[in-house]
């Protein structure tokens, strides 16, 4: 196809305003990244007064081992073996543009879920990880939204939570979602969350009191545990959300930085091929002009 001047300004013009949306998108990205990021750090100190009341109530001679693996909401490493009915809740994006990102995450579900017996009951958050999840053949039992701004994390938690509480008896609890990742994007990652794991209430246990006046559960042992359990696992449910969405940001920001190279290699080649066409049309005009007086005759002739 022959290019004229005017395609050629039209693609460029194009071009140009497409780069304008793509460079918005990535002052939006940029942005996102660190509220998000800041969303997991501001909840360091909300972690620590939960696990120190945790410690608290392990210290309680009347809340041993077996008292404490017969509560149903907790958390752990997800290093010991489990039974019992299997749910996950997978982390994804309702937009596109983030690359592998739901891809990851879904092979990394797929993988850790297909190695555990029976048929394990999933939600996904977000549309596009539902769609990937149920062509790996593994069918969502629900899907959530993805929440638009760290205001949106609270409510989602608290709907997966009654979600997951309402359908799931006692048995394994899995939260699958990426992660930041120092020196690349992100990373797929998994977390056990139920039953309760040995090695988690040890290392709680241990934890040093920070001052020299010994803690005393006041209230009713049982009551404060399941309390302080279930905001453990709003805080590490909410602590996934916020390391997704920073993750997605992340992979957008860097979808959109190949994209605004690439325009600046289109907009170089198309400038380049504009010079080109008007030179070559100025040539053309020049040739006419010499080659008209060069027709004229001369004088005397």
């Amino acid at each position: 196809m022959i290019e004229t001047m005017g395609s050629l300004r039209r693609k460029i013009d194009s071009a140009e305003d497409l780069q304008s949306v793509v460079q918005t998108m990535k002052a939006l990205a940029a942005s996102s990244i660190g509220q998000y990021e800041h969303a997991v750090t501001a909840l360091a100190d909300y972690t620590r007064t939960v696990e120190l009341g945790l410690s608290a109530c392990f210290r309680e001679a009347a809340l041993a081992t077996p008292a404490l693996e017969n509560t149903s909401p907790g958390t752990g490493a997800g290093n010991g073996a489990a039974t019992g009915p299997v749910s996950a809740v997978v982390f994804g994006s309702d937009q596109g543009l983030v690359g592998q990102f739901n891809d990851l995450v879904a092979d990394e579900a797929c993988r850790v879920l297909g190695a555990l017996p029976g048929t394990p009951e999933v939600w996904a958050v977000g549309e596009r990880a539902y769609a990937r999840l149920a062509d790996a053949g593994l069918e969502p039992a629900g899907q959530f939204g993805v929440p638009g701004s760290v205001e949106g994390i609270a409510p989602l938690v608290g709907q997966i939570q009654l979600e997951s509480d309402a359908h799931r008896d006692a048995g394994v609890f899995y939260v699958f979602h990426n992660r930041p990742k120092r020196g690349s994007l992100y990373e797929p990652t998994h977390q056990r969350l139920l039953p309760l794991d040995a090695a988690w209430q040890r290392r709680l246990s241990n934890i040093p009191w920070p001052t020299h006046n010994l803690p005393e559960v006041l209230c009713q042992s049982g009551v404060t545990l399941r309390g302080l359990i279930h905001e453990y696992l709003f805080i590490s449910l909410y602590q996934a959300c916020a390391e997704s969405l920073a993750s997605e940001n992340a992979s957008r920001l860097a979808a959109m930085e190949r994209a605004d190279r690439n325009i600046d290699e289109l907009l170089e080649t198309l400038h380049g091929t504009l010079h080109r066409l008007r030179q070559s049309s100025i040539d053309a005009e020049l040739f006419d002009v010499v080659s008209g007086f060069e027709a004229q005759p001369k004088d005397g002739s």
